[in-house]
């Protein structure tokens, strides 16, 4: 039995197996060649050496390139790429402090930020609150307001402090996207290996 549950092809129809009588044909450099026989357009194709591409199949009538499909798939595939890469997908990491948390734990906490910030991760800050502790808010905001200020040159509140149940949350995102932040780690470590390879002075 066939499986009609797989998945749509999103691949355009090419060449022969593009079924209408007439297409509106562009050529290789984007020129309008205008609506011409699905025949004709095939043998100019051949002609030329390229693909027939449908481009815009609910167009009336469809609308076809002349290319070279192999190359133009490839430099999708590349630019697809390259978009994915520079999206560099950014990472949420939490952090979960307690309003009445000590100075240390404070400190180290805030270290944490400040580290994921410079990788270019956004920070979910979670303020849990414990019996009594959840009739004053006012304490887990001027919290989450103090690392806000502490943490500005690197990041920026993205989503203000909310109430969640026991909890409070916010959202601290980074000032630098997170493939700017890959790229600086990279030369930094570079840097450090031509710094280690110099010939020491004696």
């Amino acid at each position: 039995m066939a499986n009609l549950g797989g998945p749509i092809s999103t691949e355009p129809r090419i060449n022969e197996r593009i079924r209408v009588p007439e297409v509106r044909l562009v050529g290789p450099n984007g020129e309008q060649v205008g609506i011409v026989s699905i025949h004709d357009a095939l043998k100019l194709a051949q002609e030329a050496d390229l693909d027939l591409v449908e481009v815009a199949a609910t167009a009336r009538p469809p609308v076809c390139k002349l290319m070279d499909y192999g190359k133009f798939k490839y430099e999708s595939a590349m630019k697809a790429r390259e978009a994915r890469k520079n999206q560099a997908h950014t990472i949420i990491k939490e952090i979960k402090l307690r309003p009445k948390i000590d100075q240390h734990d404070y400190e180290t906490k805030k270290g944490h930020v400040v580290r994921f910030l410079k990788a270019g991760d956004k920070v979910k800050v979670t303020i849990m609150f414990r019996g009594r502790e959840q009739s004053r808010p006012e304490l887990g905001f001027r919290l989450l307001q103090r690392l806000a200020d502490d943490v500005q040159e690197l990041g920026f509140v993205e989503s203000h402090a909310k109430q969640d149940g026991r909890n409070m949350i916010m959202v601290i995102g980074p000032h630098k996207k997170k493939a700017e932040a890959k790229a600086e780690k990279a030369a930094a470590r570079a840097q450090r290996g031509s710094e280690d390879s110099s010939p020491q002075e004696g």
